[in-house]
């Protein structure tokens, strides 16, 4: 293994993935290097959720290599080091009757085991994860009675009570308000910032753009695969589209260049 690749947390090679006699993904290779911030990007049915689900052990490869910090991933047994956020609409019933504290400790679960008190270290270390993405003062709060954006906010902190080196949000922002989604991505950007590896899979490439250091399109084929930069040029997107595509970027709060 080259020095680079022990700085990968996700190192893909050559993927490919079928539902029967259809190709979803085809060729894959993508790395996602240990403190970035990656956007995957791509339309509808561009494969987005597959590869996910792939990273996460979830569905398995019709063939291509899959490693997860540097171990194979049906090798790789470690998977406190990754925390995963799904859409809220999918994962979530908003009238679940539990607190901010709680719905955050229930990420402690795997480690404490489901029926076991937590101890005076936990609930720290639940506090934290909560301080950690702006939601002190809505600790003790039901979660059904916040918004859209605060209640990412608290499934945020439920993957990060368990120390993931790396995190992964799967469109995140769905159903959310543009000035919410601008503090959000401007949330997880602090979070890159204090070390941990973020994939975000996303649809808003314009808000996107302020924020992640590295940007991944697919559609079934990786198109592209660098920095934020060079994603910005027109003639990128169109060749990704087939079409001429401007970004619309929202240049409100641009803390990274």
């Amino acid at each position: 293994m080259s020095k680079q690749e022990e700085n990968y947390v996700i190192d893909i090679h050559n993927l490919y993935f079928q539902y029967g006699s259809k190709t979803v993904l085809q060729n894959i290779d993508l790395n996602v290097q240990k403190g970035s911030f990656l956007g995957l990007v791509g339309p509808n049915g561009s494969g987005k959720s597959t590869l996910i689900k792939c990273m996460l052990g979830l569905l398995q490869p019709t063939s291509g290599e899959i490693k997860l910090f540097g171990e194979t991933i049906n090798n790789f047994n470690k998977w406190d080091k990754i925390g995963f956020v799904s859409q809220k609409a999918n994962s979530f019933n908003s009238g679940f009757p539990a607190t901010v504290f709680e719905v955050v400790s229930m990420g402690l679960f795997a480690k404490v085991g489901l029926f076991r008190f937590l101890t005076k270290q936990h609930k720290e270390k639940v506090r934290n994860a909560i301080e950690l993405v702006g939601m002190t003062e809505y600790m003790k709060q039901n979660i059904g009675e916040l918004s859209g954006g605060q209640q990412q906010r608290v499934f945020i902190a439920r993957a990060l009570v368990s120390d993931p080196e790396l995190l992964i949000l799967d469109e995140p922002t769905v159903g959310i308000d543009v000035h919410t989604v601008n503090n959000f991505y401007t949330m997880l950007s602090k979070l890159n910032e204090k070390g941990i590896t973020l994939l975000l899979v996303t649809h808003d490439i314009g808000i996107m753009t302020n924020h992640v250091t590295a940007v991944a399109c697919l559609n079934k084929h990786l198109h592209f695969h660098g920095n934020t930069k060079d994603f910005e040029e027109d003639h990128v997107l169109s060749a990704f589209h087939g079409k001429d595509v401007h970004i619309l970027v929202h240049n409100h709060d641009r803390g990274r260049q």
